[in-house]
């Protein structure tokens, strides 16, 4: 795997996520946002947010199997969620493990929450953007 993730000593060492990550391999890639949509762009989880956060991650795994990778290969998200506060955390976590779950990885990455009061159609609630290091 090219990338490993770690809490260094001297940041706080949080449970959801990693302060970085290290890179070893040689081919970036950088994925659009993916948002709750099937293979045959049909929405996914209407207003279900855990369910939206479980379908972008797994678009994410199914966009880097194309690219010859996995999600274990993920050196960083950004995460956009519409009108975020701090109780969609439990959602955010619930739709997370049931992705894991599915791909069989660690989702626990380098992530960037950002708070946003749209998104590029109505009916999304979270969009997650990534990039990977491939060998």
């Amino acid at each position: 795997m090219p990338v490993t993730v770690l809490n260094p000593e001297g940041l706080p060492k949080p449970d959801a996520y990693r302060q970085l990550s290290i890179s070893s391999g040689s081919r970036i890639v950088f994925l659009a946002g993916q948002v709750a949509r099937d293979a045959d762009g049909r929405p996914v989880g209407d207003g279900d947010f855990a369910a939206q956060v479980e379908q972008a991650y797994l678009n994410i795994g199914t966009a880097l199997a194309g690219a010859g990778g996995s999600f274990d290969d993920v050196a960083k998200l950004t995460i956009y969620v519409v009108d975020w506060t701090p109780d969609k955390m439990a959602l955010l976590g619930e739709g997370v493990a049931r992705a894991a779950e599915k791909l069989g990885v660690d989702p626990v990455k380098p992530i960037t929450l950002l708070g946003v009061a749209a998104l590029g159609e109505p009916d999304l609630l979270v969009e997650v953007e990534a990039t990977a290091v491939l060998p």
